[in-house]
């Protein structure tokens, strides 16, 4: 059937701001340690569940109405799973038990503070967590009866994540960092001995780490004689083994692209094998993560054939060698899958495999190099829709990752589709402080945020241009968090060279970005210590400029965000109206940083189309 000629835009959809409303986030997946119950944490419309699955079962809430959350930072570490019950972090600060069996969950720590990665001893007689109240972050422990006050464990440090519990539960290892590094700038791994009862630690010694080589998940062999952990030595990352029985060390792998940025707690990139001769490990190749086995005798190294999937995450193996992980690709939305000897089952889908491929755009890596001579890095996606077709090159959406130290992957990014599907391109920029394409690439943002970044997207959009893959006189920025503070700085510094901008919860004072403890010292490698560098803080900060600003911009904000609170966009908003810039403001009410329920996002992905439909489809220059 011949494809429908139709201006880029306006063509129909059958990707609809309720079926994006309805998704489901896959959050983690874990195998119990004896393997016989896979436990998934996953969120819908703003609240979280845990699920449980075991072999020729359906699988079933464990839940109800609380909701798994962990409280640390920017969340995660929601759960273990242990052989008969899960211990989770509930949003209200407090650590539960739930059998897998009848009974309600039951509450074990105080209702203070904000817990999360908790640890159940083999035992499963006491819990190690990470907790923070008042500012201070600390490692607990409490029986797992909860019949006696939590006790700290490891205190001093700024921040502790990744508490890991020998399988004889004699020893504890963690990650620990201060400010003002982040935790992909430099941490300690820490290494102690724990009492019998679990409630006391000694012996504690710093393994590897320091303030300029960041160390990742410390994960002991299923005999608990040796320690593995990823540290970032050099432009790239290590596995390390060390011999618990024999004090010595040796590297598997050497400066491969393997640390993902700890912005959350309870990330996993690492997994023994059950008979402790290999380990399963994730590689990040340019936005595409693949799960490996390296063997410790021979270093030979194995790609685990997962199929068609681009993106894995979270990996887990059960005693029995079963993986399990969180799968996605381009084409295929993420879903929980267990895989043993090359066959694979999905046991939960994020949603239903219901589009068309014809409707759906597959990235494309687009390089480009910048004016200073460094290579960057995006990924292109094309307008798709298999009713539909127009002439020339496509409006063009100029998407803006947040962090900034994060990164686009290639998977399936059901947002970009809904762009695509309707005529537009979409093209995610990888600009320089993004994280998967080495140490030099990501710190080249350090004391230079407001400039590299705004130049690499600036770049690449021009790029774009000069490929014939972007209309130049219908760009749109588009950004939240971190992007939107490049979205705002390209709208004041770039008058005229978007057509109209989309800006979630963006930052908009340097100044300003004090209230949220992980990052608030972030802003020191990002831009300069202050007061110093009060001049970059100044320039870069759009609020202090914002009557340059000339083109449309529709700004989303929620109501609760705790780290880009209400006035970063609410200042912007005020200089927009007084100056009758075409705006829209749309405030969230109970939303935080990112919008979870369902009924806002059909509200954001609705104004998003008419408002483009409005400031780019129908738009003209003037003539002069």
């Amino acid at each position: 059937m011949s494809k429908q000629k139709l201006t880029y835009g306006l063509w129909s959809s059958p990707i609809t701001p309720a079926m994006i409303g309805s998704g489901i986030r896959m959050n983690d997946v874990q195998w119990s340690p004896d393997g016989g119950t896979l436990v998934w944490s996953q969120s819908q419309d703003g609240k979280t569940s845990l699920l449980a699955w075991k072999p020729d079962e359906a699988a079933w809430d464990l839940t109800g109405d609380f909701n798994p959350s962990g409280s640390v930072g920017y969340g995660g570490g929601d759960f273990y799973a242990g052989n008969n019950q899960v211990i989770f972090a509930d949003r209200n600060g407090r650590l539960y038990s739930k059998p897998y069996g009848a009974g309600l969950p039951r509450v074990i720590t105080p209702g203070f503070g904000g817990a999360a990665a908790p640890v159940l001893s083999p035992d499963e007689k006491f819990i190690v967590f990470v907790h923070t109240y008042e500012g201070k972050d600390l490692l607990a422990v409490v029986d797992t009866e909860g019949s006696e006050w939590p006790k700290i464990l490891r205190q001093g440090a700024d921040f502790y994540m990744q508490p890991a519990i020998s399988p004889d539960g004699s020893r504890l290892a963690w990650i620990e960092w201060d400010h003002p590094d982040m935790p992909w700038d430099g941490t300690r791994l820490m290494l102690g001995r724990l009492s019998p009862d679990g409630m006391s630690l000694d012996q504690v010694e710093q393994l590897d780490g320091d303030r300029e080589r960041a160390v990742f998940q410390p994960c002991f062999s299923p005999d608990g004689t040796k320690l593995a952990w990823l540290v970032n030595n050099a432009e790239f990352d290590d596995l390390v083994v060390l011999d618990l029985v024999e004090g010595r060390t040796e590297k598997m792998l050497e400066d491969q692209n393997l640390l993902p940025p700890a912005w959350v707690q309870g990330r996993r990139a690492l997994n023994w094998h059950p008979d402790g001769k290999s380990i399963y490990y994730l590689e990040n190749q340019l936005g595409s993560v693949n799960l490996k086995q390296v063997f410790l005798e021979s270093k030979q190294i194995e790609l685990v054939d997962t199929g068609a999937y681009s993106l894995l995450e979270q990996p887990t193996l059960s005693r029995n060698g079963e993986i399990a992980c969180i799968a996605q690709s381009s084409s295929l939305p993420a879903r929980i899958i267990v895989q043993k000897d090359g066959q694979s089952k999905t046991i939960a889908r994020s949603q239903a495999d219901f589009l068309d491929l014809s409707d759906l755009s597959t990235p494309r890596e687009f390089s480009w190099t910048s004016s200073d001579g460094a290579e960057v890095h995006g990924l292109y996606y094309a307008p798709a829709n298999k009713n539909f077709s127009s002439d020339g090159p496509p409006p063009t959406i100029v998407y803006v990752h947040g962090g900034p130290t994060s990164q686009v992957f290639d998977a399936f990014n059901l947002e970009a589709a809904f762009f695509t599907s309707r005529g537009y391109a979409f093209f995610a920029v990888n600009y320089r402080g993004s994280t998967g394409y080495g140490r030099t690439y990501r710190n080249a943002l350090r004391e230079n945020w407001g400039k590299i970044d705004l130049q690499d997207t600036i770049e690449g959009s021009q790029a774009l241009v000069r490929a014939g893959l972007a209309d130049p006189n219908k760009l749109v920025i588009k950004g939240g968090s971190a992007g939107g503070f490049t979205l705002l700085n390209a709208l004041v510094h770039y008058p005229g060279f978007f057509r109209a901008g989309l800006c979630s919860y963006g930052v908009s004072n340097l100044f300003d970005l004090d209230t949220h403890k992980f990052e608030a010292h972030y802003n020191t490698s990002l831009v300069g210590e202050l007061p110093e560098a009060a001049e970059k803080y100044h320039a870069w900060s759009p609020v202090f400029h914002a009557e340059k600003i000339r083109d449309a911009v529709a700004i989303f904000q929620g109501s609760d965000d705790k780290v880009v609170p209400p006035e970063h966009s609410e200042s912007i908003v005020r200089v927009l109206r007084a100056n009758h810039v075409p705006h829209e403001y749309k405030l969230y009410e109970g939303e935080g940083h990112g919008f979870r329920k369902k009924a806002n996002l059909i509200d954001y992905y609705e104004t998003v189309d008419r408002f483009l439909k409005q400031h780019v489809v129908f738009s003209f220059k003037e003539e002069v």
